[in-house]
């Protein structure tokens, strides 16, 4: 199987074309980084100084190494599928073999990232709430005692296949709910999880 990559994808790894050996190793640790923790955009800026070039052509290059070595590593390409696909981008022997060592030596460590990510989570598909008020009592120390009943269905994967949860909460603990929720939806628009995300489809 041979890995077909978009010529927006050959374009930034056309970029290492231009640097030395050292240059590809240290930005093949950068990628690596980048699917462990995270990246901080100060990594970028860094090499983009040493290399004396605009920041963005150091992050393509890193995201566009980092994209082959992914789905290389989650299609299981041979060395000598992984060698062919290369030879579409046109680089010298050298830099090939740098490439194929990396794909080497990291290919299962990749994998492992990749297994450790979700793939077939439960999406939200409906959700209906009621308020229950339970009036006072002479059980009750307050005057009324607010619940919310919850019921949040679910769809798994493409299939119409839905599960149905029925919740029953007071209302400090969905406000503590949302917050952690909101917390969750700022994480997704970061950089970061776009990335990783597109990387894995």
């Amino acid at each position: 199987m041979l890995l077909v990559l978009s010529e927006e994808h050959k374009e930034h790894l056309h970029f290492l074309n231009k640097v030395d050996a050292a240059v590809v190793g240290e930005f093949g640790r950068i990628a690596l980084e980048f699917l462990r923790r995270g990246i901080s955009p100060k990594v970028y800026e860094g090499a983009a100084r040493k290399l004396s070039v605009p920041v963005e052509m150091v992050q393509h290059g890193v995201e566009g190494l980092m994209y082959l070595m992914t789905q290389s590593s989650k299609h299981m390409l041979s060395e000598a599928d992984f060698v062919d696909s290369v030879l579409s981008l046109e680089f010298g022997d050298e830099l090939n073999q740098n490439l194929l060592q990396m794909y080497q030596q990291h290919g299962s460590e990749i994998r492992s990232i990749l297994s450790l990510l979700p793939r077939n989570l439960p999406a939200y598909h409906n959700l209906q709430w009621r308020l229950d008020v339970q009036l006072a009592s002479r059980s009750l120390r307050q005057q009324t005692v607010p619940s919310f009943s919850i019921l949040l269905q679910l769809t798994h994967g493409r299939g119409s296949d839905s599960d149905a949860k029925v919740l029953r909460v007071d209302p400090s603990t969905l406000l503590h709910l949302l917050s952690i929720l909101e917390g969750a939806l700022a994480a997704l628009k970061s950089t970061h999880a776009r990335r990783v995300l597109r990387n894995i489809k």
